[in-house]
Parts: C-alpha cells; structure tokens; sequence
C-alpha cells in the first residue's frame, strides 16, 4: 500500500476519535441546560453518541445523580485512539 494511504487513514482515524469525543463533551454539557424537548442539537448528540454511552451506562452504576458513562466512555475511546493509531504508525 502506498505511504500516502496510511497517512490518510491515520488521519481520519484520529479526526475520528476527536468528533465523538467533542460530541460526548458537547452532550455532557448541554445537559446541564433545560432545552426544549426535540432540540435539533441534542438529538443530534444523541444519536451520535447514544451507541458508546449507552452499553457503558448498562454495565457501570450511577453514583447517585452523577452520571460518570460519558466519561468513562471518552478514556475508552482515547485508548482505542491510540492503540489504533500504533498499529497504523
């Protein structure tokens, strides 16, 4: 495979990682405001995100009214960046 391909999929691996890990931040944050029901934003995040924090939110308990799965969920997704980025490097 040409050197260029590589660069490229390192690229977009990384562009990757750091829009849903944006997109995580973004949701934890909007949902500290009352936003109307259906907003378009947040139902964007939502089902951008929904599917990496939802089987995280399964599996770890809250801890009281924290809701620690998005967290969780960005430190899962900054190790597989990596690992995924040393295998492609």
């Amino acid at each position: 495979m040409p050197y260029w391909v590589y660069g490229f999929i390192h690229q977009f691996v990384n562009l990757l990682f750091t829009a849903l890990i944006i997109a995580i931040v973004a949701r934890a944050l909007l949902s500290w405001f009352n936003l109307a029901p259906g907003n378009r934003l947040s139902v964007i995040l939502e089902e951008i995100t929904e599917p990496i924090i939802a089987p995280i939110r399964r599996v770890m308990p809250r801890m009281g009214m924290l809701d620690l799965s998005p967290l969780v969920a960005i430190i899962l997704l900054q190790v597989i960046q990596s690992l995924l980025l040393q295998i492609l490097s």
